[in-house]
Order: C-alpha cells, then structure tokens, then sequence
C-alpha cells in the first residue's frame, strides 16, 4: 500500500520540482541579464538583435563605475545608512516586541493594530510629509533623512515577527533564570537575546534590503549635496535621457548586488532557521 502511495505521488512532487525550477528560472533571468548587460561591449548592448550570451566579455563598463570620482563615497554612505537601519531597528524590535509580548498593559492590543495599520501605508504616499518633517528637523542633505524613515518602516514588520519568537521562549524558562538569581537585564541579553537572535537575522536581510536599494527617499531628502547620495543614485550618472550607458547602468547594479549577495551567504543558516521558526509560530 505504501510503495503503491509513493508512485501516486511521485508524478506530483516531479511536477511541484519542475514547477519550482520553472519559476526559478524566471525570477533568475533578470539577475542575469543584468550581469550578462555589464559584461557586454557597447555595440551588442545596443544592438537590435539581443543575444542571451557575448563572445567578446568586456569589463569597460566597470571601469566607468569604478572610475566615477564620488563612487567610493556613495558607497561608503549606503552601507552607512543601511547598516545603521539594520542595527538600530533590530535592537528597538527586540525590546519592543519583549515588552509587548511578556508585559501587560493598556492599549496593548490598540498599540499592535496600528502596528498592521502601519504596514498598510503605502510609503509613496508618505514622501511629501517627510520631506516636510525632515526639512523642519533640518535634516534635508544628511544621511540622518534616510535613516530615520527606514528605521521607522521596517519597526512594524519587525516586531510583528520577533514577537512570534518571544512568545515561543516558555516563562517557565524567565521564571527559572530568576530563582538562579538573574537579573531582568541578564536574563534579557544573555538568555532571551540568543533564543531570537534567527528573528532577529530575518528582519535583519528585510531592512538592510529596503534601506540598500532605497532610491525615492534618497532622491527626494538628497537634493544639493550630492557628497551624501547613496549608490542608488549614482545610477543616475550613467542616465542620460539623450544618452543613456546601459552597461555602466548595469555594471553599477551589479557592484549594488554584490553586497546583498554577500549578507545573504552570511546570515543564510540563521536566516533559514528564523523564517522557518516565523512559519512553525
């Protein structure tokens, strides 16, 4: 009966695998093109005829990226803000979904409603009232504006999940730690911090992603001093509506990519386990 089960199931799980390499593909295929684009010449990049390959790599359009005076800089600046973002919005999660999770108090509920609520607001729809505020705290041109809004977008998402993580940590585990003579803040660091630390990790790759490839924000907060731009915006130097490079357009999101690719081989262990512990909660 079950050899007879496993053949019955067998041509789904054959189709689930094609289907998920299918999408794969799909998904992979701009990814890319993208490389593919930064390593072609000028004149097959522009060519009427695209090919899925090149015959004759260049690495000219690297050199455009890297020979920009202000690329170091930009990048510099964006590993500033999205490092910041990712530490700063970690710790105020992490207290925060500990709060709402182990204490009881009032407008707690209220409190994780307008966290969802937050979520709903389509960012875009903010721009303009940020600005305002942003020039109001006289923040316009500092790399202050960017951080800030992220910290603040990426707070709602990641108290939500670490709150499932807390919530998994028993009491009986808080209540022990106690009876051995642990403080709250020790237990707090050194006990509940390492439990929620995969959590921790999988909120982690979603703001530094945000704050990474933010372009709107930098766009609108960075206007005049362009010492403050992020890498996002050193695409715009290779735009030209007249003229545009495509292969230093691609060439600099790819140096873009790398980054991330690099994160994500660091944090991939802890990242599996603590989206794999948000499905289980």
């Amino acid at each position: 009966m079950n050899l007879s089960g496993v053949r019955v199931r067998r041509p789904w799980r054959l189709a689930a695998e094609a289907s998920a390499l299918l999408i794969a593909v799909v998904v992979a295929f701009p990814l890319y093109w993208m490389v593919l684009s930064a390593f072609k010449p000028a004149g097959e990049i522009e060519s009427t005829d695209p090919r899925p390959w090149t015959a004759a790599p260049s690495l000219d359009s690297f050199r455009r990226v890297f020979g920009q005076q202000d690329f170091g800089r930009y990048f510099v600046n964006s590993l500033v803000v999205a490092g910041s973002v990712v530490l700063v919005s970690a710790l105020i999660a992490f207290l925060a979904a500990t709060a709402v999770t182990r204490f009881r108090f009032r407008f707690r509920t209220t409190l994780l409603i307008m966290f969802l609520v937050a979520q709903m607001v389509p960012v875009e729809a903010l721009t303009i009232p940020l600005f305002f505020q942003m020039r109001d705290f006289g923040l316009l041109n500092t790399l202050g504006s960017l951080i800030l809004p992220h910290i603040a977008f990426s707070l709602p998402f990641a108290i939500w999940m670490l709150r499932g993580f807390v919530k998994a940590v028993p009491e009986a585990l808080e209540e022990a730690a106690y009876i051995d003579g642990a403080s709250r803040a020790r237990f707090l660091w050194q006990i509940l911090f390492p439990l929620v630390l995969p959590g921790l990790v999988a909120t982690s790759v979603f703001s530094f992603i945000s704050a990474w490839n933010d372009f709107l924000y930098a766009k609108s907060f960075i206007i005049s001093d362009t010492s403050q731009s992020t890498l996002p915006m050193a695409l715009l130097v290779f735009y030209k509506p007249d003229d545009p490079d495509w292969g230093g357009v691609m060439a600099a999101s790819t140096v873009m990519t790398i980054p991330v690719l690099v994160f994500f081989v660091l944090v991939q262990r802890r990242l599996v386990s603590g989206l794999g512990g948000a499905v289980k909660d």
